[in-house]
């Protein structure tokens, strides 16, 4: 009888760790879909020109919490921006945020909403200072993604309603 019972909760474990898997995958698959989509509907086509010299090179950005890596790779036309939740095959720049699961849609929201300038460069240089944002590799490739990523400067958010 005890033999039954024991396989029963290795099968619940394990089914419970798919699960878990399973949310973690889709949150990283929604993450880059939101970029995605931000990008090609607010996305301003002047912060993609600067990508020019850095065409086709991949930038990872890595969560440990979610336990995934999302693979951008750099255009210089905002309507060839593409991303995949992917290890990259040759990434130029690895983006580590180290937060907590809870607060990555929060800080990655704040930093896409920044505008594209000195002040928005701050928000992202104060998570780096603060030791939440490590950068292995080009520290050029990785702020020049971030940028092509704030869409603060689009009228959306400067039209009140």
């Amino acid at each position: 009888m005890d033999f039954i019972i024991q396989i029963e909760k290795s099968e619940l474990e394990e089914r419970n760790l798919r699960a878990t898997k399973l949310v973690k995958e889709t949150k990283l698959l929604n993450i880059a879909r939101l970029a995605m989509m931000l990008v090609d509907l607010y996305g301003l086509d002047e912060q993609f020109k600067r990508l020019k010299k850095k065409e086709g090179q991949e930038v990872e950005l890595w969560l440990p919490s979610l336990n995934g890596i999302i693979t951008f790779i750099l255009t210089s036309d905002r309507n060839k921006f593409d991303c995949k939740v992917e290890k990259a095959k040759n990434p130029v720049s690895t983006i580590e945020l180290k937060i907590k699961e809870k607060d990555i849609l929060k800080i990655l929201s704040n930093i896409i909403r920044s505008k594209d300038n000195i002040f928005g460069l701050l928000k992202v240089a104060k998570l780096y200072i603060l030791g939440k944002v490590k950068i292995k590799g080009s520290m050029i490739a990785a702020i020049l993604l971030v940028r092509s990523l704030m869409i603060g400067k689009n009228r959306v958010y400067k039209d009140k309603f």
